[in-house]
């Protein structure tokens, strides 16, 4: 660990400059009600562009995550905050539908990818051991904080001024956040001189059979932790509208955002139990209860806002249970000079599916009678439910292989 630095001042920076980075990521979800009024989109068109946010970070991850096994991942995370800055700026001021919404939304995507994993790899440099996995803990937790954070303060702004000012609050904290990490974080380390395998040259990474059963688990974690976020104001509209005591959007957000606010507490529980129980034991209970209550979540419309709101939340806190012991048991299992590239891969893959589960969530939603059918929420909710809820299986098979711990 840096001499210069203590590990909580480092911890501090990084995780708030993380949460600045991201105060244009619930934007359009938190907004999705008015945009798809206003531009009149189809539950499919609404859920492509939901989903765009995540095929831009799927894309810029394996180049800008790589990267900074070679190069001072600082360089990587300020780039990547002009481009959020960029992407979120250009859709408060040119977006007017799904075809003008697209490119903006994914350039704020492909910001989120270049910070995210960049910003966790200019912390991880520093620190080792237990304190560099209370870190992971916190830092993970500080997305829950930073995408709550951000469905307040742009459903209040969205309500109030109007969306494009929402997005224009969106633009100005990724400037922020870099000017902090460019002042206040030592230069990370570079293992160039190591390598033995060429740039972008993922092999390795997976043959490795210790960190391919966390990069598994990600990807399940977030196919249905996406897929519930990025329709979770959606639902909580449509909830309300089926009952006289109903709350208009700005309400629907605020209630979403105080369930996000569980997501570090799940994390941080869960990262914690993870060390006193073990990884995988606490990492499987938590997928499959989550996904276990995610099938049976959309069958909830029509009870009182109350109880969907107190079940939401239980289920966002179970759901995030295995966050951060996922992350941190991937790079505890990685080889230093791979840390890069093993990172690169596990966001790859996971927001692969945090890219598909908007899109799948949205298709199941218009197949099944629309967003105004309790039916078709049911179902899409299983849509996103039923692989954590088969994680036993999945357990079961990973016991039985060599490398299980």
């Amino acid at each position: 660990m840096s001499t210069r630095y203590s590990a909580t001042r480092l911890a501090a920076v990084m995780c708030g400059a993380e949460m600045l980075s991201m105060t244009g990521f619930a934007a359009y979800t938190t907004l999705l009600p008015v945009l798809q009024r206003e531009w009149g989109l189809s539950n499919s068109e609404a859920g492509l562009i939901g989903g765009i946010y995540y095929a831009g970070f799927v894309a810029a991850t394996p180049i800008l995550t790589s990267l900074t096994d070679r190069m001072d991942p600082r360089r990587i995370y300020l780039a990547s905050c002009l481009i959020s800055f960029a992407g979120a700026a250009g859709f408060a001021l040119f977006a007017e539908g799904l075809v003008t919404a697209l490119p903006f939304q994914m350039l704020i995507g492909v910001g989120l990818g270049g910070t995210y994993m960049p910003g966790l790899k200019v912390l991880t440099d520093q620190l080792e051991g237990n304190t560099q996995s209370r870190a992971i803990g916190f830092y993970t937790a500080g997305f829950g904080i930073g995408s709550s954070s951000s469905i307040i303060i742009c459903g209040a702004i969205g309500a109030g001024l109007g969306w494009k000012w929402a997005f224009a609050y969106g633009a100005a904290g990724p400037l922020i956040a870099a000017a902090l990490v460019n002042a206040l974080m030592p230069p990370g380390r570079t293992h160039a001189a190591h390598q033995r395998t060429a740039l972008f040259d993922f092999r390795p990474v997976l043959r490795n059979r210790k960190t391919l059963p966390y990069i598994i688990g990600y990807t399940l974690h977030n196919y249905e932790l996406f897929g519930q976020r990025s329709w979770m104001v959606t639902f909580l509209v449509f909830c309300a509208s089926l009952r006289a005591d109903g709350a208009a959007l700005a309400g629907a957000a605020t209630l979403a955002a105080l369930i996000n606010l569980l997501g570090p507490v799940g994390s941080l529980t869960g990262n914690e139990l993870a060390m006193r129980y073990g990884r995988s034991r606490v990492i499987f209970t938590a997928m499959c209860l989550s996904g276990l209550m995610a099938c049976g979540l959309g069958w909830l419309a029509g009870l009182p806002l109350a109880v969907v709101f107190v079940v939401m939340c239980v289920h966002y806190c179970l759901m995030l249970g295995d966050s951060a012991a996922l992350t941190s048991g991937v790079i505890a299992s990685a080889p230093p000079e791979l840390r890069g590239a093993t990172m690169a891969v596990y966001s790859f893959i996971g927001f692969t599916a945090a890219f598909l589960a908007p899109l799948v969530f949205g298709v199941v939603l218009d197949f099944a009678g629309g967003n105004q059918e309790r039916a078709a929420w049911a179902l899409a909710f299983m849509s996103i439910g039923i692989f954590g809820a088969l994680s036993p299986l999945a357990r079961w098979m990973y016991l039985r292989t060599p490398a299980s711990r």
